[in-house]
Order: structure tokens, then sequence, then C-alpha cells
């Protein structure tokens, strides 16, 4: 009964809402009648530009125009957890400035006002974000604020940095790490094992000049062509190897996962299997002390 009364209730507020709308629409329309009558006769004849004085019909009223946005923006009201985490992250990580929980909303409609939202416990929690009590912000690995800084960053890790502990420190990070690498100033290797990207610092004070028969010695090395024998020799020098061949194929085999065996390459007629693999194809090692 109670929801029957409600449902009449409704239905009288929006008539009246169309009467209103249509007593408006009457009265502009009255209006500029009004002002076309009083305007004095012209003795120009009659011509289509005159037909412009007459009062055009006033466009339809609408009750909204943003009807898309409402859309839009109850779609990500009823999204998941993490879509809704992932549009505030994004917009922090865009702006990159402190914003509130309305710049929030305005800028992704993601909801955070009260304190008890789910979300608004989520972000506080996340390494990614900062949180002062009032504004939430992007927190990246490293707080790096341009060239110079990232330069120092490097530079304090002599061991090699991974790339993706400094991708998102802000926007312009990856170009200004490759122009520190067309200045000499780092070297940026791939770990085909990992396939990330790994920086080093390159001091100029580290060049020496290498003697002739240690440069033949290390082009005249024959490297093993198995990875397990090359990894038994580093063990045999006392470095852990970082591949683990061995135990990844021994895995493979327990798991009855099939080993992938690369297809057979054309050899070109310079290569023949009586070749050695030596370190002559890296020339550029003592490029320095030419």
């Amino acid at each position: 009964m109670a929801l029957q009364e409600s449902l009449n209730r409704f239905k009288q507020q929006q008539e009246k809402c169309q009467s209103t709308l249509k007593s408006i629409s009457r009265a502009n329309a009255s209006s500029s009648n009004t002002k076309v009558a009083q305007q004095p006769p012209q003795k120009k004849p009659h011509t289509a530009a005159s037909s412009s004085l007459t009062a055009k019909p006033a466009a339809p009223i609408k009750f909204s125009n943003d009807t898309e946005r409402l859309q839009h923006i109850n779609t990500i009201r009823k999204s998941s957890h993490g879509r809704r985490m992932k549009l505030v992250i994004d917009l922090l990580f865009e702006t990159r400035e402190a914003l509130t929980a309305e710049e929030i909303y305005n800028g992704c409609y993601v909801d955070i006002h009260d304190n008890n939202n789910e979300i608004y416990d989520s972000l506080r929690n996340n390494l990614k974000v900062s949180f002062d009590g009032k504004r939430f912000s992007y927190k990246a690995k490293h707080d790096l604020k341009g060239k110079d800084d990232l330069l120092r960053l490097i530079r304090s890790n002599l061991e090699g940095l991974p790339v993706v502990d400094v991708k998102d420190s802000y926007t312009s990070v990856i170009d200004d790490l490759m122009a520190l690498k067309n200045e000499n100033l780092v070297w940026l290797l791939s770990n085909m094992d990992s396939q990330e990207d790994i920086v080093y610092p390159n001091d100029p004070k580290a060049l020496l000049k290498t003697d002739d028969d240690v440069k033949q010695l290390f082009r005249g090395t024959d490297l093993p062509r198995d990875f397990v024998d090359l990894e038994k020799e580093l063990v045999k020098m006392g470095m852990k190897p970082a591949t683990k061949t061995a135990e990844r194929r021994a895995a493979a085999q327990v798991l009855g996962v099939p080993l992938s065996k690369p297809k057979p390459k054309k050899r070109s007629e310079k290569f023949n299997r009586r070749s050695k693999l030596t370190n002559a194809h890296m020339p550029e090692l003592f490029q320095f002390n030419d």
C-alpha cells in the first residue's frame, strides 16, 4: 500500500513538472511574438528575408543532456573492486598530484568519500599510494625528480638496477634513461633469461689498457655449447649460475613437459661445424684501448 502511494505521488510530481515546462515554453513564445508586434512597420516589400522576423518555435526542454555520462558513472559504480582500484591508481599515476576524494571522483567517477568505503581502505594500504590524511598521491619505488636523480641512483647500484624499478618514477624517465645511454654514462643490457633490462653505471675512471696477449687469450677462449657445461665451469670458478638449466630440465622431465628443441637453421657458407665459438664477435669490449 505504501509503495502504491509513493508511485502515485511520483506520477503527480511528473505531471506537475510537465505542466510547468509547457507553461514556460508558452510564455517564451508569447514574449517573442509581442516583441515582433511592437516593431514599427517597414515600407520594404515583403521578401523572404522578412520571414526571419517571425517567432521561431522554442526548442524542447530536456530533463538531462548527459545521459551517456550518467550511464558511464553507473557502470563504474557496478564494476569490480579491482577495476575501481585500477582507475584511481591510473589517475594518480597520470596526474602525479595529491588529490582529494572529491577530485578523484571528478577524475574517474570512483566514490571514496566515505571513510568506511572499501576502496578508501584499500588505497590507504596500497604500496603504490601515499595518503597524508586528506589527499591521495602516487608513490613510486624510487622518488626521482629528473635525469640527475636517475643517474645518481644508477651509480649507487654498481651491480645493476632493473629498469622496471624506475619505470614509474616520473613520466619521462625512459627518455632520460636513453639519453644517459647515448651520452655513454650508463650501460643498458637485456637479461635474456628474465626478459628484463638492467642498467649499469659506466665509470670512465674504470677504463684500463689491456695487453695484446690478454686480448688474444680472451678472443681465443672456447665456449661450451651447452648451458649445463657452461654452468659447471662457472661453479668450478666459485660462481653461482643464475640460469639453473639442469634444474629446469629435471623439473620438466618430472612434470612430463617435453623440452622444446630449436629448429635446425641453415648454416651460412662462412660458418661450419668445425668453427670454434669464441669471444671474437665482441671487439667493442676493447674499443677504448685501440
